[in-house]
C-alpha cells in the first residue's frame, strides 16, 4: 500500500526591506509579481518600478526574482520560510526631481546609507563626514547641546571603516568632525536630511552600479558592472576604475545564455 504525499498549499516568505522584516504565507501557485505586489502594498508603496526581490539561489549566487513566474518554479532555497531581500534594482539619476513618495525616498536612503558603511559604494573621508552628519540629522534632527553630550554617537556605524584606518585620529576626533557638520543642518526634517544625503550620493562613482562575478574567456575573475549608463569591466580588487567600459548607446545586443554573456557593439 502506497501513500501519496501531498504538495503543500502554501509556503511562507520573509521579506527584508531594510528597514522592516515582513512574513507572509503564499499560495504554493503564486507568481513573483503576487509577492511582489503584496510587499509594495503592505509597505505602502507606489513607484515599485525601482524595486525588486532578491534571494541567493541553491548554488549560493545571487538572483532576482522573475514577477512572471510562479516562485516555486524558480531556484529559490529549499527552507522555511523562504529568506528575500527587498531592494533597489534600479537607480534615479536625479534623486529630487524622480523620487515622489517619502517611503521610495527613505528605502533608497537606508540602501545606499548600508553599500556606503559596507564600501560598496566608494566614498572620500571628506564626503563620509559630511554624510554622516545628514545621517545624524535625520535620526536625531536638530543638535543640541543640553542634550547631545560628547560621546553620543559613540554607538552609531557612520562611517566606512576604510576611512576611520586611513587616519590616525581617535573616535571622539571623529565624533566631533561629523557634529561640526551637524550643527549646519538646523531645521532640516528627517525626509529633506534623507534627501540631501542622496543629492551627496548620487555623484559618487559607484553609486548605482550592480556588480555581477565574471569570468573572460581565459578564465580570469571579473566583475561586470551594470548602470545607466552602459556596461563595465572591473578587476575583482578594483570596483572604482573599469578595465573597459561599454556605452549603451554603442551596444546593439546583449545575450544570456547558460551564464554567459555576450555583448554586440555597433
Amino acid at each position: 500500500m502506497s501513500i501519496l504525499r501531498r504538495k503543500p498549499r502554501n509556503f511562507t516568505v520573509r521579506v527584508s526591506t531594510m528597514d522592516a522584516e515582513l512574513e507572509f504565507s503564499m499560495d504554493w501557485k503564486a507568481h513573483g509579481h503576487q509577492l511582489f505586489e503584496l510587499v509594495c502594498r503592505t509597505i505602502g508603496l507606489r513607484e515599485t518600478w525601482y524595486f525588486g526581490l532578491q534571494y541567493v539561489d541553491s548554488k549560493g549566487y545571487t538572483a532576482w526574482l522573475k514577477l512572471d513566474k510562479k516562485v516555486q518554479e524558480q531556484n529559490i532555497p529549499k527552507v522555511s520560510p523562504v529568506p528575500f531581500n527587498f531592494q533597489a534594482k534600479f537607480y534615479p539619476e536625479e534623486v529630487s526631481e524622480e523620487l515622489i513618495q517619502e517611503i521610495t525616498q527613505h528605502l533608497f536612503f537606508l540602501q545606499v546609507k548600508q553599500q556606503i558603511l559596507n564600501q560598496e559604494i566608494y566614498c572620500s573621508p571628506e564626503a563620509s563626514v559630511l554624510l554622516a552628519s545628514y545621517a545624524v540629522q535625520a535620526k536625531y534632527e536638530d543638535y543640541d547641546k543640553e542634550i547631545h553630550h560628547q560621546g553620543f554617537l559613540s554607538e552609531e556605524e557612520l562611517l566606512p571603516q576604510r576611512v576611520i584606518e586611513q587616519f590616525n585620529i581617535s573616535l571622539e576626533m571623529w565624533e566631533e568632525k561629523i557634529t561640526a557638520w551637524y550643527e549646519n543642518h538646523r531645521g532640516l526634517m528627517r525626509d529633506e536630511a534623507e534627501m540631501e544625503y542622496l543629492k551627496v550620493a548620487q555623484d559618487l562613482e559607484m553609486y548605482g552600479v550592480n556588480y555581477f562575478d565574471i569570468k573572460n574567456e581565459k578564465g580570469t575573475d571579473l566583475l561586470l558592472g551594470v548602470d545607466s549608463m552602459g556596461l563595465n569591466v572591473y578587476e575583482k580588487d578594483n570596483r572604482l576604475i573599469p578595465k573597459i567600459s561599454f556605452p549603451w548607446s554603442e551596444i546593439r545586443h546583449v545575450s544570456f545564455r547558460d551564464r554567459k554573456v555576450r555583448q554586440e557593439e555597433l
